[in-house]
């Protein structure tokens, strides 16, 4: 009964840490003010992006192209509104974030034939079916990177502790993204984990006392 209860808690605790882990804060990009930069924030924390682009979306166009196929699978949430950086050109680009933030998520679109390297490794959060259809991505031996086999859609995870991310990719029609940040713990969820250790410290307890 007591390994029941403590099996039980424990469920409760990682139950509302992996709700709290997936729930992403997507940017809202806001300005344009040079052809190589983008500005926005997410999270509340300004955000800025440098480097070559095609076009941007800055979430009132009539085409939303994070279609809820390929960027959910129960494991995170979709981007909201049509905020989206189109890019062209290869090349290396930077995100850099006013303060640090604390696990780092791009949605991204399209990138098909692209190969794509990244200053820090990843894990690949969800994939499936979007906008243009359906492909795949081959990610290479050390995690930081990745070549999109045909119509590529979904969300990588950026752990830790981040005040700026970079990447290089090469030229394809156009492929695009945004960047999301892990939410702030609801109340509801801090009650939760709040609750959990409690009832498995109790637990831990009443064994204690028990086997005296």
């Amino acid at each position: 009964m007591k390994l029941h209860m403590f099996v039980a808690a424990s469920a409760m605790v990682a139950s509302a840490a992996n709700v709290q882990a997936t729930h992403v804060l997507w940017a809202d990009w806001s300005q344009r003010p040079t052809f190589t930069a983008v500005t926005g924030t997410v999270g509340g924390v300004d955000v800025r992006y440098d480097g070559s682009h095609d076009f941007v979306q800055l979430g009132n166009d009539p085409i939303d192209y994070w279609k809820p196929t390929g960027y959910t699978q129960n494991l995170v949430n979709r981007p909201v509104g049509t905020d989206l950086i189109g890019l062209v050109d290869g090349g290396t680009k930077t995100i850099t974030f006013a303060k640090p933030v604390t696990d780092v998520f791009m949605a991204f679109t399209s990138w098909n034939g692209v190969d794509v390297t990244f200053d820090r490794p990843f894990t690949v959060f969800s994939k499936g079916p979007g906008f243009w259809g359906s492909g795949d991505f081959l990610v290479n031996g050390t995690s930081t990177g990745f070549l999109g086999l045909g119509e590529v859609h979904g969300v990588l995870k950026f752990a830790g502790t981040v005040t700026s991310l970079s990447f290089t990719d090469t030229f394809d029609n156009w492929h695009g993204f945004t960047i999301g940040v892990n939410a702030v713990p609801e109340p509801q969820s801090w009650a939760m984990l709040i609750a959990g250790f409690g009832l498995v410290g109790a637990t831990m307890r009443r064994r204690r006392m028990v086997a005296a």
